[in-house]
Parts: structure tokens; C-alpha cells; sequence
């Protein structure tokens, strides 16, 4: 296999493990390497990859600001469905791997690449929303996973292998890092090391996006998430780029300590795994979205797209972005977003995101219907005994059986 690889494309960070593999690549497959480091908001510095690039004698070198692409294009459509896995998570690594892998994808069928490759460990759920998404868009291109393939099976290995090849090293690397975080636009993620024990509450210096709810402003801070055809468009009035409003939320959010979750999740790969993610302003986009389809939506589509959600948060988190069945289904998620515009008012306050108020020039709310008073248009009550009757009507039935069997015979 390894001599019929002549150029790869590799997801690189710049960091430890990324540059291992670039040199692990570079012996084993006597092959030319492309790098593509993507900013999806992950709030780092990227120019440090490009000069580890050119120490490692890359040539092509992509950089690239993904961060309106990712929230408009993936972030934006996951939550018009409301999306949450394990009635929990925002699933904010699993919708960042699709267009990471669709940029390797495009990048070697522009440089007649043969292959690609991840830097995902063979524990973890990234190496099959990675492969997935590569072989859904052009089976003829190779995945190579180097924590697959390769013997480097422990941190004190890994780190031999750096000295030997003379890859730096940073001086908090040589030991072992309390947890690791992965990062993007939409949450952080940090596992490992001294979270992987779920009977262990978190350490205070763990997360990274929020403050502690605790220790957050006294003053509740109150704000207004406008709504076109179901994405976000603007706060407070100011309209926004997809990027800029989902920055300003986690601002938001992470100053009155919004969007923590301390979650044990069911591995796609077979195992539970424990970790604290972060997620300030998608936590608050969540429940102003459903503010906003709470008076914009029929009960019928509000409900179908409730019990259709988990499913479609599933296919997400297990790596099905591009199937034709999250197809689908987001061609449905999408039609139902016709009439969700509108503005919903927030309150922030220690921790929690509340709807306070909500509008829309597409309400289906009728102050006529609803009020104890005579209103204008005319509701029979009698019409609801009708309704009664006919949904009691099985009871009826179900109970007549069960009290004639009790009845000694």
C-alpha cells in the first residue's frame, strides 16, 4: 500500500501529535505531503503551523479562515432542527469534522492527491466522522490513519520518536497535559487525564470558554436574537455575519457562565466517555430558536421535528453528515423554517438562558383565542366536548374490560 501513496493531504495543527505524523508520513510512505490547517474559530494562532510546515521542507501549505462557512453552512442548519444528542450535547465536534474532511477531499482532487489523512486516534468517534465523510464524497481517494497503522502506542513514545527526529518539543508537552481540548467557533471540548474519572467533579482550572456561574455578574443581561427563515441574523438590532453573531453569543454567554455540560456520552466506536464541553452561545441560540418556533410553527411540524431530531443527532454525532438520510431529513427541518422569523428577547443570569419574550409577523399565537375574555373571534366551548368524547371513547373501552375482570365471577 505504502508505495502506491504519492502525495497526501494531512489535517495539521501544528501542534505535538500533528507533526509527528507529518514525519511519520514522510518515512513511511516516501511520499510528498500537503498540509491543511483549517481556523474554525478554535481561537489559536495558525501562522505557527505554517513555519513548523516549511521546517518539515513542506512546499504546499493551505491555510484557511473556515470560521462563515462552518457556522452558516453547518452550525446554522444542525440547530434549525434544535439538535441535541443524549437530550444533552450541542454536538459541537462532531459538526466540525464533515468540513474538515470535505476540505481534504477537495484540496487532493485539486492536487491529484492520493490519499488523505486525520489525526484521530483509534479510540475516539473522529476517525469515523473523518473516513465517513471522505469515502461519501470520493471513494477513489485513500484515508490513511497513522494511530491505526503505526506502533507509537504510548505518550513516553511518542515523545522518543519527536527527539529522535528532532521535532520540538514545547516544555509543557514532555509531561502529561491534565486534559486535552479540542476547539471551534461553536464549544470546547476538554477530556482525558483528570476528567476521565466520572465520580470526580471537574477541576475549577478545566474550563476554558466560561466563567462559573457562581462568580457571575449579579445583574442579569438581557438581549434580542432577531430570526430569518430560522437562522439567527442579528442582536439587538445590529445584523451580523454568521461568524460575528455566533462570537458574540459565546461572548455573551461565557461572561454569565451559559453553556456548561458535564456529560458521560456513548461512544460510537462502543465505549461511554466522560467530558466537559462548553458551549456559551450555542446554548443560548437553542432555546431562543425554539422561543422563536414556539409561536411560528403549527403543532404538527413543532412536534414531527421533535420526534425526528434524535435521529437526526444521532446520524451527525456517528458521522453520517453527507448520507442521504441527514439529507433528507434537513430537507424537511429546512421547509418547516419558512415562517420562523422574528425576534426573541433573552434573559441571561448566572448560568441559565431564558426566553422572556418572542414576536414574529408570522405568529400563529391569536390573543383573540387564548383570553378569558369575550374576544373576536367566537370559541364555542361546547366544541371541545366533541373532542372529548371521541379521544375518551378507547379509555372507555380499555376500562369496561378491566373492571369486568376484576368482578368475581
Amino acid at each position: 500500500m505504502a508505495k502506491d501513496i504519492k502525495k497526501v493531504v494531512l489535517a495539521y495543527s501544528g501542534g505535538l501529535d500533528t507533526s509527528i505524523i507529518l514525519k511519520w508520513l514522510q518515512e513511511t510512505y516516501d511520499c510528498e505531503v500537503v498540509t491543511f490547517t483549517a481556523d474554525l474559530g478554535q481561537g489559536e494562532e495558525l501562522e505557527p503551523a505554517r513555519r513548523k510546515a516549511e521546517m518539515f521542507g513542506i512546499k504546499d501549505i493551505r491555510i484557511e479562515d473556515l470560521r462563515e462557512e462552518f457556522v452558516r453552512d453547518f452550525v446554522f442548519p444542525m440547530f434549525r432542527a434544535n439538535t441535541v444528542y443524549e437530550g444533552q450535547y450541542l454536538l459541537g465536534t462532531s459538526i466540525a469534522r464533515p468540513l474538515i474532511a470535505k476540505r481534504l477531499v477537495e484540496i487532493a482532487q485539486e492536487t491529484g492527491a492520493d490519499a488523505i489523512s486525520h489525526g484521530a486516534t483509534g479510540k475516539g468517534n473522529d476517525q469515523v466522522r473523518f473516513e465517513l465523510t471522505a469515502n461519501a464524497l470520493d471513494p477513489s481517494i485513500a484515508v490513511i490513519a497513522p494511530w491505526r497503522e503505526w506502533d507509537l502506542r504510548s505518550r513516553t513514545a511518542l515523545l522518543n520518536y519527536a527527539e529522535k527526529n528532532q521535532i520540538p518539543i514545547a516544555k509543557d508537552k514532555r509531561g502529561e497535559a491534565p486534559f486535552s481540548v479540542d476547539a471551534n467557533l461553536l464549544h470546547t471540548s476538554s477530556e482525558g487525564m483528570v476528567l476521565e474519572d466520572p465520580a470526580v467533579p471537574f477541576p475549577d482550572y478545566v474550563p476554558q470558554r466560561t466563567v462559573d456561574p457562581e462568580k457571575a455578574p449579579d445583574t442579569p443581561e438581557i438581549i434580542t436574537i432577531g430570526f430569518e427563515k430560522g437562522d439567527p441574523v442579528s442582536i439587538n438590532g445590529e445584523k451580523l455575519s454568521p461568524a460575528t453573531l455566533l462570537t458574540r453569543l459565546n461572548e455573551l454567554g461565557g461572561k454569565h457562565g451559559v453553556g456548561r455540560l458535564d456529560l458521560v456520552e456513548n461512544r460510537f466506536v462502543g465505549m461511554k466517555s466522560r467530558g466537559l464541553y462548553e458551549t456559551p452561545g450555542g446554548a443560548i441560540l437553542l432555546v431562543a430558536h425554539r422561543g422563536i418556533e414556539s409561536i411560528t410553527l403549527d403543532r404538527g411540524e413543532a412536534h414531527l421535528k421533535d420526534e425526528l431530531m434524535p435521529k437526526y443527532a444521532e446520524l451527525i454525532y456517528n458521522g453520517f453528515w453527507y448520507s442521504p438520510e441527514r439529507e433528507m431529513l434537513q430537507a424537511l427541518i429546512d421547509k418547516s423554517q419558512e415562517f420562523v422569523t422574528g425576534e426573541v428577547t433573552v434573559k441571561l443570569y448566572k448560568g441559565s438562558a431564558n426566553v422572556i419574550a418572542r414576536s414574529s409577523p408570522n405568529s400563529l399565537y391569536s390573543m383573540d383565542l387564548v383570553t378569558f375574555e369575550e374576544g373576536a373571534v367566537a370559541y364555542d366551548h361546547h366544541d371541545a366536548e366533541g373532542f372529548i368524547r371521541l379521544n375518551a371513547l378507547r379509555l372507555k373501552t380499555y376500562a369496561a374490560r378491566r373492571l369486568s375482570l376484576r368482578r368475581p365471577r
